[in-house]
């Protein structure tokens, strides 16, 4: 794996014409820790990738095993998207409207009303953004 990749092995779950849906297993990073079964911290879910390929029902078959691979900066954009500018615009819309109203109450519900449109604009470029967070996919021999 090189440092600009992120990499996670999957098995294909179902393929549609040009469309691969990939299950993977998300692990936290103490699920791989050795004293994992003493612990109750250890974490790990299944996750299902969907991944355009316009060659994916001649190549991939279900139960195969796969690579997934995509970008680090993917990953950071995310990241930013789903929690930096939420916790940005919580914190200022908070500070905004304690000088405004100066009831903390009101101000706290304001501030999360505050997301109700941030993540409805997230919601309408969802396929915007699908277009941007993409892994391509090979085989494991």
């Amino acid at each position: 794996m090189t440092n600009n990749t992120i990499e996670h092995q999957g098995i294909v779950e179902k393929v549609q014409d040009s469309l691969i849906y990939v299950r993977i297993v998300q692990v936290s990073a103490c699920a791989t820790c050795s004293v994992k079964g003493h612990c109750s911290s250890a974490d790990s879910k299944d996750k299902v990738i969907e991944i355009t390929d316009k060659a994916a029902a001649s190549i991939y078959k279900v139960g195969d095993r796969v690579k997934l691979i995509g970008r680090t900066s993917q990953g950071m954009w995310a990241v930013v998207l789903a929690f930096v500018i939420p916790f940005v615009l919580i914190l200022f819309s908070l500070f905004f409207f304690m000088n405004v109203t100066g009831d903390e109450l009101v101000s706290a519900l304001l501030s999360l009303g505050v997301l109700l449109p941030y993540y409805t604009v997230i919601y309408f470029f969802r396929t915007r953004l699908k277009q941007q967070f993409l892994f391509t996919i090979k085989p494991i021999n």
